[in-house]
C-alpha cells in the first residue's frame, strides 16, 4: 500500500476486484476493514475498557464492516450496541457472531419515534457511522426517510455539550466519495477510517469538513495487485517532497541554484511585485531580477536582495515597447525560468505585452529553460488570445484560482468546484502544462495525468496577495531544477506551512500576505532534511 495515493470509488472497486480475482475473498476483506476499524477507534479514545459505543450499522458492506468493527470493540471491553437501519438476515455469520456474543442491538423500523436511538444517543460517548458507504451517490439518491431520521439526531448528539464524537467507516454517510458533495444530512466526523486509500472526495468539496482526520488502512490487498495498477493522485507527502529539492553544495555559489526573472507589478499592484520577488528569493534560488515598468521603481527599487530591470512602459502598465526590450534583454542574459503575471494589470496594453512576450519567447531562449510560470493578469491576457500553441515548447505552469480556471478553460466555477481534482488534471493533459489550481485543497497537475492533491485548507490564506506570494515560490523552486510537478508541489507545502505557522500567532482573520513572507524562513527549513542523530 501507498501513503498518500487517493483513488475514485471506481479505481477502489477495481482493486478490490483484482483482489478477489487474486485469491483473496470477499470476506478477507471486510474482515480485516472491520478489525482495522476497531483499532483505529481504540486507538483515538485511548482505551476501551466499559466505554458506551453506539455502532450505526446500514444494509450495505459498508454496515457489515462496522458490524464487524462492533464484534472487535466488544473483544477490546467496550459497552457496544448495535442499531441497524434494517434487519439483518439470519443466516449472515456476521449477524451470528453478533448474537453470539450478545451484543445488545435494536432495528431502527422497530424503533418508535427513535426513542430508543435518542435515549442511546444520551448514554454513548462515541458513535461509529457505518450506514452509508462510497457507493452512494448524495446528489442522485439523496437521504430521506429513516436513515434522514437516524442521521438527523447523530447531528444533535454531536452538538451537545460535550459531544458525542463520531467516527466515520470509509466515509461519512451521505459524502459523494468522488466530488466531495454532502448531503444535507451529512454529519461531520472527527475521524474517518478509510480502506486501501483515501479517497478523492474526503479532500474536495465538502469533504475536508466532513472527513475530519483521515486515516487509510490495509484491508489485504495484495502487493502485487497494487503494482499492477497505476494511482495517479497523491497527496502532498513531505518526506516525499524532500527528495525532490536539489542538493546545495558547500562549494555553491549563486548560479548554481538557478536565476529567476518576475515580470511583475503596474502602478495599481506595486506590492504584487514585493510579494513575489521577496518569496521567490526564500526559496534557495541564486539569483532574482524584477522586470517591472520604470515608473514604480521609486516603490520596488528599494528591494535589497534582488536585481532590477525597469522597463519602458504606458503609464504604469507595460506595453509592446517593453516586451522587445525584454525579449533583448533574454537573448543576452537569459534566466533559468520566467514568472509572468502577478500584479501586472489587466488593460489593452498589458494584453499586448502578454501577447508579444510569449510569442517570442521560443526564439529567445536557451535549450536549457526550466520553465514558465503564468498567474494572475498574465492568465487573464493569455486567456484573451485563446492560443496555447505557442507555449507548448517550454515547461509550462499555470496557477489559477477557480475564478481563473473558469476563464481559461470555459466551464462554470460550480463545476470546477466540485470536481476540481479532475478538471485541473484534463487541464493540464489538454495544454500540456502543469497546472497549480489555487484554493483550499490545492491541486498540482501534470501533462501526464498525475496529480497531487494539498490537504492544507485554512481561510489565512484567503487575503489579497497570498497568491502572489505562491506564484513566487513556485517560479523560486523551477528555477533551481525542480520538474514543473515538483515546483508546484513543494511551492504549495512550503506556502501552507507558511500559512499555518503565522496563522497560530496572529490567527485567521488578521493574517497578511506579507505576514507570510516573514514566516517563508521557518517554512523552508521544514523542507531540509533533518540530521540524522544516533
Amino acid at each position: 500500500m501507498s501513503v498518500g495515493s487517493i483513488v475514485s470509488v471506481a479505481q477502489m472497486r477495481q482493486l478490490e476486484q483484482a483482489a478477489i480475482a487474486n485469491g483473496v475473498s470477499e470476506d478477507d476483506l471486510q474482515r480485516a476493514a472491520g478489525l482495522a476499524v476497531a483499532q483505529e477507534c481504540w486507538m483515538a479514545m485511548g482505551t476501551m475498557e466499559g466505554r458506551p459505543v453506539l455502532v450505526l450499522v446500514g444494509s450495505g458492506n459498508n454496515g457489515r464492516d462496522a458490524l464487524i468493527a462492533a464484534n472487535h470493540l466488544y473483544e477490546y471491553g467496550a459497552s457496544v450496541f448495535v442499531y441497524a437501519a434494517t434487519e439483518g438476515q439470519a443466516n449472515d455469520p456476521i449477524w451470528n457472531e453478533i448474537a453470539a456474543n450478545d451484543i445488545p442491538h435494536a432495528f431502527a423500523a422497530n424503533d418508535q419515534d427513535f426513542l430508543e436511538l435518542e435515549t442511546l444517543l444520551e448514554r454513548t460517548a462515541v458513535v461509529l457511522d457505518g450506514l452509508l458507504g462510497i457507493g452512494f451517490d448524495p446528489k442522485g439518491r439523496p437521504i430521506e426517510g429513516l436513515y434522514a431520521e437516524i442521521l438527523y439526531r447523530i447531528k444533535i448528539a454531536s452538538e451537545t455539550i460535550p459531544p458525542v464524537r463520531i467516527f466515520a467507516v470509509d466515509v461519512p454517510s451521505g459524502l459523494d466519495a468522488d466530488t466531495g458533495f454532502a448531503d444535507p444530512h451529512t454529519v461531520a466526523s472527527e475521524l474517518t477510517v478509510t480502506f486501501g486509500y483515501a479517497k478523492v472526495g474526503h479532500f474536495v468539496g465538502d469533504g475536508r469538513k466532513f472527513s475530519g482526520r483521515t486515516v487509510e488502512v490495509d484491508i489485504g490487498i495484495p502487493k502485487e495487485v497494487i503494482d499492477s495498477f497505476e494511482i495517479p493522485y497523491q497527496t502532498l507527502r513531505l518526506h516525499e517532497l524532500r527528495k525532490a529539492l536539489p542538493d546545495r553544495p558547500s562549494d555553491g555559489h549563486k548560479g548554481t541554484f538557478g536565476r529567476l526573472l518576475v515580470i511583475s507589478g503596474s502602478k495599481t499592484y506595486p506590492g504584487a511585485a514585493r510579494l513575489a520577488v521577496d518569496s521567490a528569493v526564500r526559496t534557495g534560488v541564486g539569483s532574482v531580477v524584477l522586470a517591472a515598468p520604470a515608473s514604480i521603481q521609486n516603490v520596488v527599487g528599494v528591494l535589497p536582495d534582488i536585481s532590477h530591470l525597469p522597463l519602458t512602459d504606458a503609464s504604469g502598465f507595460l506595453g509592446s515597447h517593453a516586451a522587445d526590450e525584454l525579449l533583448e534583454y533574454l537573448i543576452n542574459r537569459p534566466p533559468s525560468a520566467v514568472l509572468l503575471g502577478p500584479g501586472l494589470g489587466l488593460n489593452d496594453d498589458t494584453r499586448e505585452f502578454v501577447q508579444s512576450f510569449i510569442g517570442g519567447l521560443n526564439e529567445a531562449l536557451p535549450n536549457g529553460f526550466k520553465g514558465l510560470v503564468i498567474d494572475a493578469d498574465g492568465l487573464s491576457a493569455l486567456a484573451a488570445a485563446g492560443d496555447w500553441s505557442t507555449l507548448n515548447e517550454n515547461h509550462l505552469i499555470l496557477t489559477p484560482h477557480i475564478g481563473e480556471m473558469a476563464m481559461i478553460s470555459g466551464l462554470e466555477k460550480d463545476f470546477i468546484r466540485e470536481n476540481k481534482l479532475s478538471v485541473a488534471s484534463q487541464f493540464a493533459v489538454d495544454t500540456r502544462s502543469t497546472v497549480v489550481l489555487k484554493g483550499a485543497g490545492t491541486v498540482i497537475a501534470s501533462h501526464d495525468g498525475h496529480a497531487r492533491l494539498s490537504e492544507a485548507a485554512t481561510s489565512a490564506l484567503a487575503h489579497a496577495g497570498t497568491g502572489d506570494v505562491l506564484a513566487g515560490l513556485v517560479g523560486g523552486f523551477l528555477a533551481q531544477g525542480l520538474t514543473p510537478l515538483d515546483a508546484g508541489s513543494v511551492a504549495v507545502y512550503m506556502h501552507s506551512e507558511a500559512g499555518r505557522q503565522v496563522s497560530e500567532v496572529y490567527g485567521d482573520a488578521a493574517t497578511l500576505a506579507s505576514d507570510l513572507i516573514r514566516a517563508l524562513p521557518d517554512a523552508r527549513k521544514v523542507l531540509d532534511v533533518p540530521e540524522t542523530r544516533i
